[in-house]
């Protein structure tokens, strides 16, 4: 399709000349939702006065919300692998009554696509998915080679099936003001240190997606010592993980896995000089702001989901068993993050740092 047409072979405009709405069925996790901003961005450029809304998870919200292309977010209550049937009709009857002219199914899933059928949407745009013929009415086929990253098979739903995705792909971007930035430190009672670290330890899918603890506590030491003050961020469940680091580190090393909500991280992240991160959706949230980062992959793979961004620097040891994709290490000894020696990091963070 060339810039200027209609998204997804799509008729432009609507009856009546009202601006065309258009619902995204958005992934479940934030790194992929991220990952989607360009897939938003392309379509709001080639029509303007086009009005996209998600339907969204509620901890994705907070990073769909930092994208000046969404208008507005409804919550998708479903738990993964949930039917609840009776629970989608409902659902589906409050989406019926937006008016919505198509629906972007992001997730390949049977389940992601039943509320925009069950909605009457006109014209439901994704990979033919899972045993989805019928639910998906515009449909396209995924060529792994030719799309060998995750941001480019959202992109390709821009375009009239079969035809060639329109490059380059600009990297994903996410927004955080300095007033966001400011309220989040008043929140947290905290003041913008100069020359902050933030340390990322966490990875929701698995632990062979995570540097050790003890590696991270010597990374921290070190950057401390270097006049780095060190804040380690993360979910409630990198908690004790963020408490062995900080304990390791004694000095100018905060751990805030656990007290911050994602808005507050994404502000706080958007803050920092540099950030050191496993391969999860707060690396995704670094590159997004552009910030400086050092990415450190073990289990999986920087060849279909890497940290989209010029400042970004991916480590990993390229071992003959990883990437896996397992969230435990086959083997268990998850070598292939184990012998990332934290000197290595060190050095990539201070070429960053420029110290």
């Amino acid at each position: 399709m060339k810039p200027g047409g209609s998204p997804g072979g799509s008729p432009g405009g609507s009856p009546g000349g009202s601006p065309v709405r258009a619902l995204i069925v958005a992934p479940a996790w934030i790194g992929d939702a991220i990952m989607a901003q360009p897939l938003f961005a392309r379509l709001k450029a080639r029509e303007p006065e086009l009005m996209l809304d998600a339907l969204a998870p509620v901890w994705v919200e907070p990073v769909l919300a930092r994208m000046p292309e969404i208008t507005h977010i409804a919550e998708n209550p479903f738990a993964h692998g949930e039917l609840a049937l009776k629970k989608r009709f409902a659902l589906a009857r409050e989406i019926a009554q937006q008016g919505y002219q198509r629906a972007y199914l992001l997730p390949n899933s049977l389940k992601s696509a039943l509320i925009p059928f069950l909605a009457g949407i006109p014209r439901r745009i994704g990979f033919t998915g899972e045993s989805r013929f019928g639910l998906v009415n515009v449909r396209h086929t995924l060529d792994k080679t030719a799309l060998p990253l995750m941001v480019e098979r959202f992109a390709q739903l821009a375009e009239t099936p079969g035809q060639t995705i329109e490059r380059p792909i600009p990297n994903p971007r996410i927004t955080s003001t300095p007033e966001q930035q400011a309220a989040a430190l008043t929140a947290l009672g905290l003041e913008k240190p100069k020359r902050l670290v933030v340390l990322c330890p966490g990875a929701e899918f698995g632990p062979a997606k995570r540097w050790p603890v003890n590696h991270f506590a010597a990374l921290a030491r070190v950057l401390v010592e270097r006049g780095h003050p060190v804040w380690l961020l993360g979910s409630g469940k990198d908690k004790p993980v963020g408490d062995a680091i900080a304990a390791q580190t004694p000095e100018n090393c905060l751990n805030l896995c656990g007290s911050t909500n994602l808005a507050q991280a994404i502000d706080l992240i958007a803050l920092a000089k540099l950030v050191v991160c496993n391969d999860s959706g707060l690396m995704h949230v670094a590159a997004a702001l552009d910030r400086p980062c050092i990415a450190l992959f073990g289990s999986s793979s920087p060849e279909f989901t890497p940290p989209l961004s010029d400042q970004a620097t991916v480590l990993r040891l390229d071992l003959p068993c990883s990437p896996c994709f397992k969230r435990e290490c086959p083997f268990g000894h998850t070598d292939c993050l184990a012998k990332l020696e934290p000197a290595r990091v060190l050095d990539a963070c201070l070429s960053r740092l420029g110290s």
